[in-house]
C-alpha cells in the first residue's frame, strides 16, 4: 500500500493511513458520492466521479487519496494546487484564489459511510493529512467548506484549520480555513 509521503508513519501509528486512489477504488467512490450526506455538498455523483478519474489517470493534478481507519477503508480526501487556478476564469468566480500563496495547497474531504459521522474521524484525519502535507513543506494549507456545512467547519477547526481573516465575509458561500502550522508544534 503506497502512503502519503512523510506523513505515512505519524498517520499510522493515529491509525490513519492515505493511499493513492485507484480505478479499483471507482466503484466504492461512485457508492460514497451517491450517499446523501456526500451529495448535499460535493454536487452530482457522476460529475465529481468524472473529476476524479481525471485524477487517478493524470489529467488533472490534484492528488486523490482513500482514507483508511484502522485497516478500513472510510473515506477520500484530496489535496490541490492553489497555483493551478490562480488564472482568469477560476478568479473572476473564486476571487480568494488570487489572495493566497500560488504555492499554497487546498485539502477536500469526506467521509463515505454516514455511521461514521460524528466520531471526530474527520478531524483527525484531516489534522494527520495536512500534518504531512506541512512535513512535505508546504507552508499554507487550506480548505474551502460551505459556510453552512457547520459540521464540517466544526471538524476542520477541531484539526487545526482556523479562518483567513482577511478573507472573512469576501468569499460568499465559502470559508477559508489555513491549517495553523502552530498546531503541529502542539500536537505530536
Amino acid at each position: 500500500m503506497t502512503r502519503l509521503g512523510p506523513a505515512a508513519n505519524a498517520a499510522s501509528a493515529a491509525g490513519y493511513t492515505f493511499c493513492p486512489a485507484g480505478p479499483a477504488d471507482l466503484p466504492m467512490l461512485r457508492r460514497w458520492l451517491e450517499m446523501p450526506h456526500v451529495r448535499e455538498w460535493w454536487g452530482d455523483p457522476e460529475t465529481e466521479l468524472g473529476y476524479i478519474r481525471d485524477m487517478i489517470e493524470g489529467r488533472d493534478t490534484t492528488r486523490p487519496f482513500i482514507f483508511s481507519v484502522d485497516g478500513g477503508p472510510v473515506g477520500y480526501i484530496q489535496h490541490w494546487f492553489l497555483g493551478d487556478y490562480q488564472n482568469a476564469s477560476w478568479i473572476a468566480e473564486h476571487p480568494w484564489l488570487a489572495e493566497l500563496p500560488s504555492d499554497a495547497v487546498g485539502v477536500d474531504l469526506s467521509i463515505g459511510d454516514s455511521a461514521r459521522l460524528s466520531q471526530g474521524i474527520g478531524s483527525g484525519v484531516l489534522r494527520a493529512f495536512a500534518e504531512g502535507l506541512v512535513r512535505q513543506g508546504y507552508r499554507t494549507v487550506v480548505i474551502d467548506p460551505d459556510v453552512a456545512n457547520a459540521r464540517a467547519v466544526r471538524a476542520y477547526m477541531k484539526a487545526g484549520f482556523r479562518a483567513v481573516p482577511w478573507l472573512l465575509g469576501r468569499t460568499g458561500d465559502t470559508l477559508i480555513l489555513q491549517y495553523d502550522l502552530n498546531e503541529t508544534d502542539r500536537h505530536p
